[in-house]
């Protein structure tokens, strides 16, 4: 069996990986840490929950040396702020018996704050695309003597509309530096900023994209509409323990509020909230609620679907079906974690039919989609988004009057004639306007 003893790590970083309990390497860590090390730009592949932060960072901290200076050496970017303090606390686990200084930065706090933490002087620098941009433009971050660029969750930073702010950092760059990449998927966009940017990584594929995590056991039921889902959703939370760590997906941010409010009517405080409009320390603090057991579970929209790592979550709700089928891969990923078993399920509406047939095609498998039970209680009602959108047809040209020929004809005086512009225009003559003016054109000839 592997160990983390093939790497011949230094002893201060073997020694927290001990403290951490962990003993065998993910097969993502295998193959990266080879290739990172021969200083080669890598492109990795791998679905979410295996192992990729740390597949980076352990040859990034054996190959670690001690220097001074106050700009960093290492550059992390990750798509938003939760992965950014996820990705702080790894490496102030594995580096805690190293002198190596990390910070992390992200838009939505004060940037002065930032900006203090900065001219202190880092190593490692973690950070959201936007607020490194902002920094590095106000000559805050300098890339003076980077060494590795690590960009994590790549696909999903080009999704949120980061490929400007991707590649102005990209342009304040020195060349001489190791490009580090780690993607879920590979995807057009992917390719491009690839082909721009860097110099043939070689690539590591643990599986493809669309591959079904193993440990998951996926449940499918069809359900008319949003309440009815609520109705089966409470009963099962009712009825079975074994829900005891559950993350619940939403499409919308407004939606998620609905369902938080309903949920909290039978579960007082059991469930936390989380999307982008919450406050970033509202946030983390219901993260770490969740991560502590203090709280049964959390409703999200997919800002919680990348990246983040949650120990020991027993069940993935699908309230509303993903409308991007590797979105339903990255949100099942949240369980079946570290070789232990999951369940996700997916409560499937006909209007998201179309959806649930995307994954198919994508997983190359077929859901085995289950009727609503009899004993959960079928709502008529639907919500307002679930209503249809009738298109409006505003009027473009006044109504036809009803009515004989006087209301259709001009009269003739009235009637224009286009003369296709001033170029084409013939003179013609003209019948002065008015006794005015051909008064004074008369007096003119007297004179």
């Amino acid at each position: 069996m592997n160990t983390f003893e093939q790497f011949n790590l230094p002893k201060s970083l073997q020694k927290a990986i001990d403290e951490l309990g962990l003993t065998t390497p993910t097969p993502i860590q295998e193959k990266a840490f080879p290739v990172i090390m021969s200083g080669r730009d890598v492109m990795g592949i791998a679905q979410t929950g295996t192992g990729k932060t740390f597949a980076y960072l352990l040859p990034i901290l054996k190959q670690w040396k001690f220097a001074e200076g106050h700009t960093p050496r290492v550059l992390i970017l990750v798509p938003t702020r939760e992965l950014v303090v996820q990705v702080v606390e790894e490496i102030e686990k594995l580096t805690q018996y190293m002198s190596v200084r990390t910070l992390g930065i992200f838009g939505g706090v004060n940037i002065n704050t930032q900006k203090t933490a900065v001219y202190q002087g880092c190593d490692i620098l973690v950070g959201t695309p936007g607020r490194v941009m902002d920094l590095a433009l106000d000559n805050v971050i300098r890339f003076d003597l980077l060494q590795k660029l690590v960009i994590d969750e790549f696909d999903e930073i080009l999704n949120l509309g980061f490929r400007t702010q991707l590649t102005s950092i990209l342009s304040m760059m020195k060349d001489k530096r190791q490009n580090i990449l780690f993607s879920a998927t590979m995807t057009d966009e992917v390719d491009g900023v690839l082909e721009d940017y860097f110099d043939f990584p070689e690539e590591i594929t643990l599986a493809p994209s669309g591959t079904p995590l193993e440990k998951i056991q996926q449940l499918a039921y069809a359900v008319p509409n949003f309440l009815t889902k609520v109705n089966f959703l409470k009963k099962m939370l009712s009825e079975s323990e074994d829900m005891s760590r559950v993350l619940i997906f939403i499409n919308n941010k407004k939606v998620a509020d609905i369902l938080a409010n309903l949920l909290e009517e039978d579960f007082g405080d059991q469930f936390g909230i989380i999307h982008s409009n919450k406050s970033q320390n509202y946030r983390l603090n219901t993260m770490a609620s969740f991560q502590q057991g203090e709280l049964r579970g959390i409703v999200t929209t997919d800002v919680m679907a990348r990246g983040l790592d949650f120990n020991d979550v027993t069940h993935v709700v699908n309230m509303q079906f993903p409308e991007v089928p590797e979105q339903y891969m990255h949100r099942i990923g949240r369980t079946g974690r570290a070789d232990k078993d999951g369940i996700a399920i997916s409560f499937i509406s006909p209007k998201e039919e179309e959806f649930q047939l995307a994954v198919e095609e994508l997983m190359d498998r077929e859901f085995d989609v289950l009727d609503l039970p009899e004993a959960i209680a079928v709502e008529e009602r639907n919500l307002e988004f679930e209503k249809e959108r009738k298109t409006i047809k505003f009027l473009t040209k006044k109504p036809k009057l009803e009515g004989g020929a006087a209301f259709h004809e001009k009269k003739d005086k009235n009637k224009k004639v286009n003369l296709g512009g001033p170029g084409k225009r013939t003179p013609r003559k003209t019948e002065p306007r008015n006794r005015a003016v051909q008064r004074k054109r008369a007096e003119k000839k007297k004179k």
